[in-house]
């Protein structure tokens, strides 16, 4: 995990446009390094590094002296870089992960680049004898980018937008900063000015179809068909897999534990491998609540069955509302569900950051997008149409529960990895009949919970859990999250205000106290940018008016049961 940011064609100074670059720090608070592009005085590079992987040559932009012309600035893993050396003999200069990127483009251009890395990235690639400037992003956007392109050719690009909402330009001092779409890559032609110009944006992956690095996969061809036990065994090899490759660290490794099922199946996973490898500290794990909290009593009793070092932070209300303004900073959203969920991530990341040395820190995101999750699958009118709004889910993540999984851990130097988001397990998994995939009995995530139950990897109680939101599930069940929040907020917002709302905010207006509130915060910070939260997270096929699991007639606490 780090932060990059580079610009290309800047007509104003270099030394001012990168303290801009110092905006997004948090994000690689091992080194700094900020280069100029040579034969280009108005292109430059910045880096903030995390070391994770190569923590002697893993600076960049990286650049290797079989490649002079080529620049490459990343923000990454590539879990498959080593299958890649071997299948196509590349000759490595470093240890890093990410300069199979300099060769795959060297083999195959860019195409073949994005299409051949199984991982998370977002990378910058300057090609000067080509004069082209690549930009990529992973199939579901685990890793942020975003970029601003002007009339005249001045590219900005960077891991997050607080570090493109300042810069200066002659023609514009407010031009449109906007995400770079996941799955896909855009090519630019630079220009001898160092201005460029846009030539194609292609998706080079969907979510459904099967990644071309298949081919060099460590698993290799699955049974076909889709009987029951078949299927359970290859849902059970392959969510392996994807915990297996994403061991790749120098840092310490540590996994979010919320007592939930996902989240719960990721560590003990996790335990598992790091065992049969003999890694020889103990597994951290970190769970978020308020005293006796639903989610604080179950990750104690999977840290028990499992065998984890277990950490519990326990959340004050105090603490919480006081958050709120740092994390909507960090978050660059205003969307409702994400801050309040994001509110209790950000306060455990916090806490590793400084009582803790665990620096790679797992975690459960994607299942509730992938394997209909959400308590409202329950109203679904068709198994196909459950399976389109898992899709469709799965294409926002980025927007969504991805961008708090990555914005909360980044803002205290942690790199998160989300296994339940690999390329293959996710294909796989999309290609099963859509009747295998929703919820039954009455229990969603039926079929995942099914694979797993015969493996004692966990206690029946937590394989068979009902679904918690985060933001819920870190409260006391008598009152949730959402409902303190609401309550602390209803003194801050008058009720004119809100009546006016749709005046004051035309895009998204707010509709309760609530969102007035997270969004006057998000305003502050980047006033007229609310056009990155196409709308808000809300249930379907039911008629929500907040997007709570708690106040869904569905939702039953496992204490009342």
């Amino acid at each position: 995990m780090c932060g990059i940011w580079a610009l290309f064609g800047s007509d104003e100074c270099l030394s001012v446009q990168c303290l801009s670059a110092m905006k997004i720090a948090h994000r690689g608070p091992d080194a700094f390094r900020f280069e100029n592009v040579n034969g280009f005085t108005n292109c430059c590079f910045g880096f903030h590094r995390l070391a994770v992987v190569d923590q002697l040559y893993g600076m960049q932009p990286i650049r290797v002296k079989r490649f002079p012309y080529l620049w490459l600035c990343y923000n990454g893993e590539i879990y498959n870089f080593k299958q890649l050396q071997k299948q196509f003999g590349f000759d490595f200069q470093t240890l890093v992960d990410g300069e199979v990127i300099l060769h795959l483009y060297n083999r195959g251009g860019i195409e073949q680049t994005a299409s051949m890395l199984d991982g998370v990235f977002a990378f910058i690639l300057l090609d000067t004898a080509n004069r082209k400037v690549f930009l990529a992003r992973d199939t579901y956007g685990v890793r942020p980018l975003f970029k601003v392109l002007t009339d005249d050719g001045f590219l900005g690009v960077c891991s997050e937008a607080k570090g493109l909402i300042n810069l200066k330009h002659s023609t514009s001092l407010c031009s449109k900063v906007e995400p770079f779409l996941p799955g896909h890559y855009e090519v630019l032609d630079l220009k001898p000015s160092g201005k460029v110009a846009s030539v194609e944006l292609v998706k080079f992956h969907s979510c459904k179809d099967e990644p071309l690095h298949v081919a060099c996969d460590t698993v290799e061809a699955l049974p076909s068909g889709f009987d029951l036990e078949t299927v359970k065994s290859n849902i059970r090899i392959l969510f392996e897999n994807a915990v297996r490759k994403r061991l790749m660290a120098h840092r310490r490794i540590g996994c979010l534990l919320s007592g939930g099922l996902d989240s719960s199946l990721v560590a003990a996973v996790l335990l598992k491998l790091m065992k049969e490898i003999n890694i020889s500290y103990p597994l951290q794990t970190f769970a978020i609540g308020m005293e006796n909290s639903p989610d604080l009593l179950a990750a104690r009793k999977v840290a028990a069955h499992i065998g984890s070092e277990h950490h519990e932070v326990i959340l004050n209300t105090e603490e919480g509302i006081q958050a709120i303004e740092e994390v909507i900073f960090s978050l660059e959203t205003y969307d409702i569900t994400t801050i309040r969920a994001s509110i209790g991530m950000y306060l455990v990341s916090k806490y590793i950051r400084k009582k803790t040395d665990s620096v790679v820190i797992f975690s459960g995101e994607g299942s509730d997008e992938l394997t209909q999750g959400y308590i409202y699958f329950h109203k679904a009118p068709s198994p196909e149409e459950a399976a389109e709004e898992s899709e469709r889910l799965l294409k926002e993540l980025y927007l969504f529960d991805v961008l708090r999984a990555d914005r909360t851990t980044a803002a205290h130097g942690l790199e998160l990895r989300v296994p339940f988001l690999d390329h293959r397990f996710t294909s796989y998994y999309l290609s099963l009949p859509a009747e295998l995939r929703i919820p039954k009995n009455g229990i969603e995530k039926y079929l995942l919970r099914l694979s797993f139950e015969d493996s004692n990897l966990l206690p029946k109680e937590i394989l068979w859990r009902p679904k918690e939101a985060f933001s819920d599930g870190i409260a006391s069940v008598k009152k949730s999250w959402f409902s303190i929040l609401q309550d602390y907020i209803d003194q801050q917002v008058d009720d004119l205000l809100l009546e006016k709302a749709a005046e004051k905010y035309p895009f998204n207006p707010p509709k309760t106290k609530e969102s007035y509130y997270y969004r006057q915060i998000f305003e502050k910070h980047y006033s007229g940018r609310s056009s990155w939260l196409p709308h808000y997270w809300m249930p379907r096929w039911v008629k929500a008016t907040d997007p709570s699991a708690r106040t869904l007639k569905h939702y039953k606490s496992a204490t009342q049961e």
